[in-house]
């Protein structure tokens, strides 16, 4: 598993997955929707801690500047 995200894509990711999980745990959406943030949170932050998105080596894509 090589890292095919670059450090801004990797930020990003970050900051929005710990606003999604914040803002269930303060209560802002309603039920149905509260583990779609969670699960959509985690995701975003596991991606973001490992520099792999599997979406990205499905389509060939890498945001990330070094090879390897």
């Amino acid at each position: 598993m090589t890292v095919n995200m670059g450090m801004i894509d990797r930020v990003i990711r970050a900051v929005l997955g710990g606003a999604a999980i914040l803002a269930v745990a303060v209560g802002l959406p309603s039920a149905p929707w509260t583990w779609v943030l969670v699960g959509l949170g985690v995701v975003m932050l596991a991606t973001a801690a490992l520099g792999y998105c599997p979406l990205y080596a499905l389509l060939g894509t890498r945001t990330n500047r070094h090879d390897g």
